[in-house]
């Protein structure tokens, strides 16, 4: 029977380079890959509160990256001193925008939840006295008074007073830390200032890992990963800036207190599914009820609808313009699961943990599906390989038309008054190079 074997089915065990150091069989790389894992997750539970800045650091050194190799090549520095140089500008502008405005940022964020929790009891007359108004429109009239407004507003107040409390209390603690939170932010810059210093190609050096019969799933899952943190990084730091200005520019425009505030509070809920959208919304209309000023002096309840139609509009053109082209389909994340994975990471990871909820999830979803496939005799790129993007709806695609018809026509009327304005400049230069009357005399 033996003589009839295969030899290639024979399988013999690799010969070790050095025949005083014998490999290990298959039981002991199990026992002591099994022991490993135990020790990572012990160590992950005993120091969870280190975990967030280790990451945000990783994060620092993959995004500074690409900076600092640029500015290499064209100063021609050595990597650690171009490093250096490039942290001290970033330790600059950090310091200079906390001087500038992330204090009186801060504040306005505290004066905006003080203002929430003194007038939020003013909102069940605010609601009586709207709902028992007659609204004309045409020749109907409509009224609310039919409904027991009363009830569902006290339930509603008395749900978000316990809240608005514990964020009141929340950046109390802040302020109160604030040695603190300059602390771990000097740990974190400090940390990804070694790492990029003394890592030059550290992206080389990642995609050289080997294991024998797995250097192209390495390189596979080194491409995969660098396109699910390059969307998240990348992409939703031109969402987060794209947001915070539109709404600053908006709730500015609106007449809204605290609009520095409030625009942060829709920068936060941009990394929040669902949540994030209705927190803002709701927010943006307790300050216009409750504010009592209000632009051409419309009604409170007229003004809040507005303020909410305009933010509620903002988001649905983000959502469906700018988010699909900026984040791309990199993640392939459902919003559902990056909900839930930002409820359990905001008690491991404290805030951090609802920043990074999406690209974790995609990342775990990654490594679990590739072991799966494994496991199970698959091919563990098919999937991705052959994946077919989502179509877009009808009023998306009109969107996208009306969209590149109003680009065309700002860049169009950019090169016009472009024109216009050498055209006049180049008067005015002939004009001042024309020799004057008397010149022309004296000659």
């Amino acid at each position: 029977m033996n003589e009839n074997m295969n030899p290639k089915e024979v399988q013999t065990e690799p010969e070790s380079a050095h025949p005083d150091s014998p490999l290990w069989n298959w039981p002991a790389k199990l026992i002591v890959g099994l022991a490993l894992v135990g020790v990572a997750v012990w160590l992950l539970v005993q120091f969870k509160r280190f975990v967030g800045p280790l990451i945000v650091a990783f994060l620092l050194t993959y995004i500074f990256y690409p900076v600092v190799s640029f500015l290499q090549k064209r100063i021609k520095l050595p990597w650690r001193v171009a490093v250096t140089v490039f942290y001290i500008i970033v330790v600059a502008a950090f310091l200079g925008l906390l001087v500038w405005g992330g204090l009186a940022l801060f504040g306005q964020v505290e004066n905006l939840i003080a203002f929430i929790e003194r007038n939020i009891d003013q909102i069940p007359q605010l609601v009586n006295d709207l709902t028992q108004k007659t609204y004309p429109i045409w020749t109907y009239e409509f009224s609310l008074s039919a409904i027991n407004w009363n009830s569902v507003v006290d339930q509603a107040v008395s749900a978000v007073q316990p809240i608005i409390g514990q964020i009141g209390s929340f950046t109390g603690s802040i302020a109160t830390g604030a040695a603190n939170v300059l602390l771990v932010i000097g740990i974190i810059l400090l940390v990804s200032y070694f790492m990029l210093a003394e890592s030059k190609g550290v992206t080389n050096r990642l995609e050289n890992v080997k294991i024998p019969g797995y250097t192209a799933d390495f390189q596979r899952i080194g491409q995969e990963l660098n396109n699910i943190w390059n969307a998240f990084i990348r992409g939703q730091l031109v969402v987060v800036l794209i947001t915070g200005i539109i709404y600053t520019i908006y709730l500015g425009s609106m007449g809204i207190q605290f609009f520095f505030g409030l625009a942060l509070i829709a920068v936060l809920g941009r990394f929040i599914p669902y949540i994030g959208a209705w927190i803002t919304w709701i927010a943006y209309g307790l300050v216009a009820l409750l504010q009592g000023t209000t632009i051409f002096n419309l009604p409170s309840g007229i003004y809040a609808l507005i303020v909410l139609g305009g933010a509620i509009l903002i988001d649905i053109m983000l959502d469906n313009l700018l988010v699909p082209k900026v984040m791309s389909e990199n993640l392939k994340v459902h919003p559902a699961l990056v909900l839930v994975g930002a409820l359990i990471a905001v008690d491991f990871l404290g805030v951090i943990g609802i920043l990074l909820a999406a690209p974790v999830l995609a990342t775990l979803k990654l490594f679990f599906g590739y072991i799966f496939t494994k496991l199970t005799d698959q091919d563990p790129w098919e999937e991705l390989d052959h994946a077919q993007p989502e179509e877009k709806t009808r009023w998306v695609v009109w969107l996208e038309k009306q969209w590149a018809k109003l680009s065309l026509w700002m860049v169009s009327a950019a090169k016009k008054a472009g024109q216009w304005f050498r055209s006049k400049w180049i008067k005015v230069k002939t004009k001042k190079n024309r020799p004057s009357k008397k010149e022309k005399g004296s000659k």
